[in-house]
Order: C-alpha cells, then sequence, then structure tokens
C-alpha cells in the first residue's frame, strides 16, 4: 500500500534522514520509534507532501507520489505534532473549514463530520469552542479532522503528547478501530509501552536512519534474555541463584524475600531445564510464573536491551 525507498533529507548541512526505507500494508500499524530529533517527523513530512525529499521516493500503490496536486495524497490524513485548531471556533465549525479544504461541503461534509466526531468521542461537544477543551480532547478533534475525507493511509506524529492516561486510552481505541476497518497507520513515537501497543511493526530511527525495522516478536529475539522465570521458593537456606548462571538456557537469576527471578531467552525450552534442576537439587517450590521483558532501544547504537523495572 505505502512504501518508503531510499528517502534522504538535509537541511543546509544537517542531515536529517538517510536512506530510510519501510512499507505498510492495508489495514498494518507501523511505529516509528526513536528519540526526538532522529528524524521521525522528517520522514511523515516527506510521506505527507509537505517535504521534498533530496532523494527517493514515496509510492501509493505502486505508484509514485509526484506533485502538491497529485490525486494520490487525497489518500493520505496527517495529524500533525502541531494542533491545527482554532480556540475561538466550535468543535463543528473547525470541522467545516477542514471539510471545505477536501472539496466536502452540504450534506456528505455533515456526515464526515458526524462520523469523526462519534469516533473520536466528542460528538456531546460539537458545539462548544475548541478553546474549553482539555489538550486530550483537543488531540482527538485533531484527529478528527484528519478523517474527514477517509483517507487510507493515516500519518500520526507523536498523537499523545502532553494528554492524560483517560484521553490517551481514548485515542489508542480510536486507532484501533481504524485498524479494524482496514486503514494504514503510521504512530510516529519516543515511547516504547505506546509502539508495543499499537503496533504491527516497529521501524526504530536514530540519527536519521533506520536501525531495525520488524515485529515486535521479530524484535524480541534481537534480546539477550526476553522472558523472566518468576518461582516462589518454599526455603532459600542455602540456595545460590549463581549456581543457575552453568544452566545454557539461563542467562540471568537473582533471588529476593523468597523469589528467584530466572532470565530467559526462549521460555518452552528454557523453563522445563529450570525447574528440573531446581527439583534435582531438592530446592522446592509453591507458585511459577513468568513475565515477557519489554524493551528499549540505545539512542546513538544500534543496541536493543530488556527495559529496566
Amino acid at each position: 500500500m505505502l512504501e518508503v525507498k531510499g528517502v534522504t533529507k538535509s537541511y543546509g548541512k544537517l542531515i536529517a534522514v538517510t536512506s530510510v526505507s519501510f512499507r505498510a500494508d492495508y489495514g498494518e500499524t507501523i511505529g516509528l520509534l526513536g528519540p526526538n530529533g532522529a528524524g521521525k517527523t522528517t520522514t511523515v513530512s516527506v510521506i505527507a507532501g509537505l517535504l521534498s525529499p533530496d532523494s527517493g521516493e514515496v509510492l501509493i500503490e505502486g505508484r509514485q507520489v509526484k506533485s502538491d496536486t497529485d490525486p494520490a495524497k487525497l489518500k493520505i490524513g496527517l495529524v500533525p505534532q502541531d494542533m491545527a485548531l482554532y480556540d475561538k471556533l466550535s468543535a463543528r465549525d473547525n470541522l467545516i473549514f477542514f471539510a471545505a479544504l477536501y472539496s466536502l461541503v452540504g450534506a456528505k461534509a455533515r456526515q464526515a463530520i458526524t462520523e469523526a466526531l462519534s469516533l473520536v468521542g466528542l460528538s456531546d461537544r460539537a458545539g462548544d469552542k475548541v478553546g474549553t477543551f482539555s489538550g486530550g480532547m483537543k488531540r482527538r478533534l485533531n484527529l478528527a479532522a484528519a478523517l474527514l475525507h477517509d483517507p487510507q493511509i493515516l500519518l500520526l506524529d507523536e498523537p499523545t503528547v502532553g494528554v492524560d492516561p483517560q484521553s490517551r486510552n481514548a485515542i489508542f481505541e480510536n486507532l484501533e478501530a481504524l485498524k479494524k476497518r482496514g486503514k494504514t497507520l503510521i504512530y510516529t513515537t519516543h515511547y516504547m509501552e505506546e509502539a508495543e501497543r499499537l503496533c504491527d511493526r516497529i521501524v526504530i530511527i536514530d540519527h536519521g536512519k533506520v536501525i531495525a525495522d520488524d515485529t515486535l516478536q521479530g524484535l524480541h529475539k534481537m534480546l539477550p534474555v526476553t522472558n523472566v522465570i518468576v518461582i516462589e521458593l518454599d526455603h532459600t537456606d542455602g540456595f545460590k541463584p549463581e549456581q543457575m548462571l552453568a544452566l545454557s538456557e539461563v542467562k540471568s537469576a537473582a533471588l529476593e524475600q523468597g523469589t528467584l527471578r530466572v532470565g530467559v531467552h526462549d521460555l518452552s525450552s528454557g523453563a522445563p531445564g529450570i525447574l528440573r534442576w531446581l527439583a534435582e537439587e531438592g530446592h522446592s517450590y509453591h507458585h511459577v510464573s513468568s513475565e515477557q521483558l519489554p524493551f528499549e532501544f540505545h539512542p546513538g547504537t544500534t543496541r536493543i536491551s530488556p527495559r529496566k523495572r
């Protein structure tokens, strides 16, 4: 559906992005993850046609997007990081204005506005001035404005910045509903937790370069430890967790207040050997559970590691 091929963009001597490439299909959510200044917004701006790349191209359904008037751009909706709303106008009047920019008027505009307000949960505030809205409500209205022309591709540039947890969850639910409709979502964030919840694939960008492009499962395979087996021991007298490091499956082991935490890469192959070792060594236990570790990347490197709790 959407393909970004070798996009490079510079501002004078500053190279913002270098040979960025990835693709997104129908009904797929791609996370563009990276620290501030990594090149995420530049990449989104090139896809939206707001910036022309120095080299590379953007393809929609196999066709290169070439100009500001290219009809293919109507397939794109942009939710910018900076909210493009008029505080002195009501939510409905804001959407009437944006609908007109897409040549939507009359009954078509009214239907599109009604549907967009309903999706983002602002139907009951349609007549209120945007200046009275919370930051989270403004973010949701910003999303509604991008949906009026029913785009296939939705570009979301850090849409949850500065919003409260309740509004963030509401935005997540909106995006999950759009995905079920088959929309293609490009979601930029520097929050790993957001990418883990929403995205089918994660493209990690740092210093303008793609350093990883894979599914969440694929990225976890890059980690030395992806799972922790949590074992509550009956007795800990004389137990030395470092002895477990001799087992090939064990990457880490720590004991705290009767609870043993053993880090492994593969849970299915690691757990049986660990439990068998405990039994053979005479260490009984009364409860076993497991946790999958979230991960983090390290700006300025290509390294991904488990995130510390």
